[in-house]
């Protein structure tokens, strides 16, 4: 089998994926649209210990009303639970999920989730149909095509993602710059070893953990991960904590950095928008 039939399969393989996808999405039955998702709220935080892992997150109970029965449901994030929970509250709504039938099989996660409709792999699959069209062009046509069938569809789709990229750096520069400020503590320094099974390298993941108290009152226990020098040595360090009255667990401990980091963001998808352009009529000068 040449290059070019294999990618005729490839396109055929991955479009029948994607139709069966889009099929199971329209009768109802993919895993996201059978998944039960719920609203949870945390009782109590448990401190991390200093010098133990990170793994599972900040340890919490949670509690949430059972759709089925009305009963209030208590549970803990102890094993694997879904998403990390770095940053926690008492009376903090996270979401909770389980498939139909499964509640004790549930999920978390750090904000309250919208049904989906199990789309993800569907819209992947079409990617991989797209890849293998582009590659097709360019061994039947000429590797200029590769380069106009890259760049042309990206470039247009990152030009129609930049308006909402900028709107999105301006509303983060707004939120930074109405942040309240209080003092907080590194209240412990998580150590996680990791060793490679191949050649047995090891490495270091190092998390500190701050608490702080918010202007409302409220206290927060949250893996500090940016922004903190030293981190392996700063256990019971005095900071300063920026973050969002209605939100605490969107801080920083450098509102500068931050601000930084959302005009380079805008810089880097206009540059991205230009090579990609680029790219394309490159492709079409070269036919």
């Amino acid at each position: 089998m040449g290059w070019e039939e294999f990618l005729v399969l490839w396109c055929a393989v991955w479009g029948v994926v994607a139709l069966v996808g889009y099929g199971m999405s329209l009768a109802g039955v993919t895993k996201a649209q059978r998944t039960v998702r719920l609203t949870g709220r945390i009782e109590r935080v448990r401190e991390p210990r200093h010098g133990g892992s990170r793994e599972g997150g900040i340890s919490v109970v949670v509690s949430y009303r059972d759709p089925a029965s009305g009963r209030e449901v208590t549970v803990t994030n102890d094993g694997e639970r879904g998403e990390m929970i770095t940053a926690a509250w008492e009376g903090r709504e996270i979401g909770v999920s389980h498939l139909r039938g499964r509640p004790h099989d549930y999920r978390f996660s750090n904000t309250p989730e919208e049904p989906g409709r199990g789309l993800f792999w569907p819209v992947f699959a079409l990617f991989l149909v797209y890849v293998g069209l582009v590659a097709l062009a360019a061994f039947d046509r000429g590797w200029p095509w590769a380069l106009i069938g890259f760049g042309g569809p990206w470039a247009v789709i990152a030009a129609a993602h930049l308006p909402g990229t900028v709107r999105a750096k301006n509303d983060r520069l707004a939120r930074l710059a109405a942040m309240d400020t209080v003092r907080g503590r590194v209240v412990a320094v998580l150590k996680d070893v990791s060793v490679d099974q191949d050649d047995g390298h090891t490495w270091t993941t190092i998390t500190p953990v701050v608490s702080f108290t918010t202007r409302e009152g409220v206290v927060v226990t949250a893996h500090c991960t940016s922004h903190l020098a030293d981190p392996a040595d700063s256990y019971g360090r005095d900071v300063t904590v920026n973050y969002t009255p209605a939100d605490p667990a969107d801080f920083t401990l450098d509102r500068a950095a931050e601000q930084r980091s959302q005009r380079q963001d805008v810089t880097f998808n206009v540059l991205a928008v230009v090579v990609l352009a680029t790219t394309a009529v490159a492709g079409a000068v070269l036919l």
